[in-house]
């Protein structure tokens, strides 16, 4: 009797968004992500804000002029861009499909305005949504920052509140708590191993 072949399940590599207020920890999160080596491109986002003194150009943000930034708006180089506290932020396309097309995961941190432009561009994308356990935590983390002035934080404080009231739009939430940073990574990193045994993989189109 001839063997049955069976269709083996071909995963699809996935866009995976990690999304949230400021001060939620979506940057520590990433990092965090890159030291256990999960194997994915974290794509670098191009902004129009001047570096922070611990950021570094090409690994943290592509830090452009607002002039480059109108430039890659005009010839279509970008998946999403959003005007954040009067600066511009962008995805640049190319690393993206690039990264997809070699069959690598993608994972991006974006505010909640570009998670939202993300999906409908690439409605299989998955969204995570960080978060604290209260409002009260994230005050405390934006005040403990010290890198805005006090308009300027009264400003993503009230920004924060209206974009906790978006968490439907996402696919998963993630409470990251003050002092379990670790936790949150294996929480992600058990989402995205999770997406991957989907009977029904998301296929990412761009």
């Amino acid at each position: 009797m001839p063997d049955t072949k069976f269709d083996i399940h071909q995963s699809q590599p996935l866009l995976v968004v990690i999304s949230g207020p400021s001060g939620v920890g979506k940057d520590s999160v990433l990092h965090g992500l890159k030291k256990r080596g999960l194997p994915a491109h974290f794509v670098v986002t191009a902004n129009t804000r001047p570096p922070r003194a611990h950021e570094v150009q090409g690994v943290d943000y592509f830090f452009v002029s607002k002039e480059e930034f109108a430039r890659m708006i005009e010839q279509g180089e970008l998946i999403e861009y959003a005007v954040v506290y009067n600066d511009y932020k962008g995805i640049p396309k190319q690393q993206v499909r690039e990264a997809l097309a070699s069959g690598k995961d993608v994972v991006m941190r974006l505010d909640v305005q570009g998670a939202a432009s993300v999906r409908k561009l690439a409605p299989e994308a998955v969204l995570i949504f960080l978060t604290t356990e209260s409002e009260e935590a994230l005050v405390r983390r934006l005040k403990a920052r010290q890198t805005e002035s006090d308009d300027e934080f009264s400003l993503r404080i009230a920004t924060a509140r209206q974009e906790l009231k978006r968490v439907t739009e996402f696919d998963y939430v993630i409470v990251n708590q003050d002092g379990c940073l670790e936790d949150t990574i294996d929480t992600v990193i058990a989402i995205i191993l999770a997406e991957h045994q989907r009977v029904v993989p998301r296929k990412v189109s761009l």
